[in-house]
């Protein structure tokens, strides 16, 4: 891994909930990503393993050909002598282009409150009445492209400050963003004692791996992914498995997490967990399709 401590920070004006800092290496600027502090319910636990489920994630989405956001695990000693594995997120704006999120890039007149909502109807309307996003059916597909790489690695916290566009503050162009934000896959609360008792019980391996909520809702009840890809119900999410399917590699994809710096047990509960999302939802999803068709 990288030893992050002795590049040069620069100023950090990111806001959000991790501890991040902004670093350059050789010339070029990175975000570098903490573990999570501790919620107060999860005092079992150290800290949140969030920083390997960035990475692995943003390479996964990366391997189906989706723009993502470059990342690299590395270890940063803190001023107090601690060290700790972050990762190091390539900073993908750049003078000219600004990175708008989704919930600030939907039209003005739109009320607050249904900006602001994840229910998937709402996201697909705002999308469809927007006055600043052009290329609606792109971004729709985008979207839902999105939706099925993030249910395979079980994100459950893509919400609308967690994608968006990139702006060019010159031409006024406007450009899906690079993916980013991945923290929240491969139940990131999960110590490796956690995951050596699941590998030991197929049966709640199975119900633990395949019970993943997305933040995003439907009728305003968050959505169980396996339950709603399944069901075949969504024609847009429906077009988008149809898409993905074929770039996925899972050969390539669990030869990613073996080269990771972790111990064994992480990684066969990381290949494990996302065999079983495989198998059993998206491909599950895609054959019944083909059936169809």
């Amino acid at each position: 891994m990288i030893d992050l401590s002795s590049y040069v920070e620069v100023m950090n004006s990111y806001l959000g909930s991790e501890k991040k800092k902004k670093i350059l290496v050789d010339g070029r600027t990175f975000l570098v990503k903490f573990p999570d502090p501790v919620r107060e319910r999860h005092k079992s636990i150290s800290y949140v393993n969030n920083v390997y489920s960035e990475y692995l994630g943003c390479h996964i989405f990366s391997s189906v050909g989706i723009s993502t956001q470059e990342t690299y695990l590395g270890t940063y000693l803190q001023k107090d002598g601690r060290e700790k594995i972050v990762c190091a997120c390539l900073d993908f704006t750049s003078n000219d282009e600004k990175l708008y999120e989704f919930e600030k890039s939907v039209v003005s007149n739109i009320m607050i409150e249904k900006r602001s909502t994840t229910d998937i109807e709402d996201v697909l309307m705002n999308i469809l009445t927007s006055d600043t996003i052009a290329e609606k059916e792109m971004i729709i597909s985008f979207f839902f492209q999105m939706f099925i790489v993030d249910a395979l690695i079980g994100n459950t916290d893509r919400h609308h400050s967690n994608w968006g566009f990139l702006k060019n503050e010159v031409n006024h162009s406007i450009r899906i963003a690079p993916v980013y934000d991945c923290g929240s896959s491969f139940l990131p609360l999960l110590t490796d004692k956690d995951m050596e008792n699941l590998l030991a019980d197929e049966k709640e391996l199975k119900n633990k791996v395949l019970n993943i909520y997305s933040c995003l809702k439907e009728n305003g009840k968050k959505i169980l992914y396996q339950e709603y890809i399944l069901s075949l119900k969504n024609e847009l999410c429906n077009q988008a498995l149809l898409s993905i399917f074929p770039k996925i590699d899972m050969e390539k994809i669990l030869a990613i997490i073996e080269e990771m710096p972790i111990g064994e047990v992480r990684k066969k509960f990381y290949q494990k967990f996302l065999m079983i999302r495989y198998d059993e939802m998206i491909k599950h999803a895609y054959m019944a399709l083909q059936n169809r068709v």
